[in-house]
């Protein structure tokens, strides 16, 4: 072979055969083979990358409504705890006021009672006074008399007439 004659632009044909033919094995191996399973870990790389990404943000958007969710429930509770304490407010004044003038029923019936029996025993304390004081001034007639007027009839009409006098 003649070096001169041979170069980089006039290749020897066999040797250009044997090279293109093994580019293009190489080509095809590397489309074929190699290259879809760099596309396909790229892609899977791709999307744990990106698609974790997204499922962070649809995780922190589900979480955003959760959280939203939570605080209605807690706001809806809190309403209701206030409407249960209005109404137990209501309530026990309700229950004060009835208390209240039952108490107050109970103590008018208690001092209307107690003016009742008050005006019995104090009649009967007159008519015992009445009596006490007709026969001690009965006894001390007696004795101012220094005769006995310890008769019945006369010692009730004497002291009857003196106290209708008064």
């Amino acid at each position: 072979m003649d070096l001169e004659k041979l170069g980089p632009l006039k290749p020897e044909p066999a040797a250009l055969i044997v090279g293109l033919a093994c580019f293009f094995l190489m080509t095809w191996l590397l489309g074929r083979k190699v290259l879809p399973r760099i596309e396909r870990v790229q892609a899977e790389r791709r999307d744990a990358t990106e698609g974790g990404l997204e499922r962070a943000e649809a995780l922190n958007d589900e979480a955003d409504r959760t959280y939203q969710a939570y605080r209605q429930v807690l706001a809806d509770a809190r309403h209701e705890a206030a409407r249960i304490r209005q109404e137990a407010a209501e309530e026990g004044a309700a229950l004060i006021a009835t208390a209240r003038e039952e108490g107050l029923r109970e103590r008018d019936r208690l001092v209307s009672e107690a003016h009742a029996q008050i005006a019995v025993d104090q009649a009967l304390a007159a008519v015992t006074l009445r009596h006490d004081v007709g026969e001690l001034a009965v006894e001390l007639a007696g004795r101012v008399v220094g005769e006995s007027v310890s008769a019945a009839a006369a010692e009730r009409a004497t002291v009857a007439r003196f106290f209708d006098e008064r």
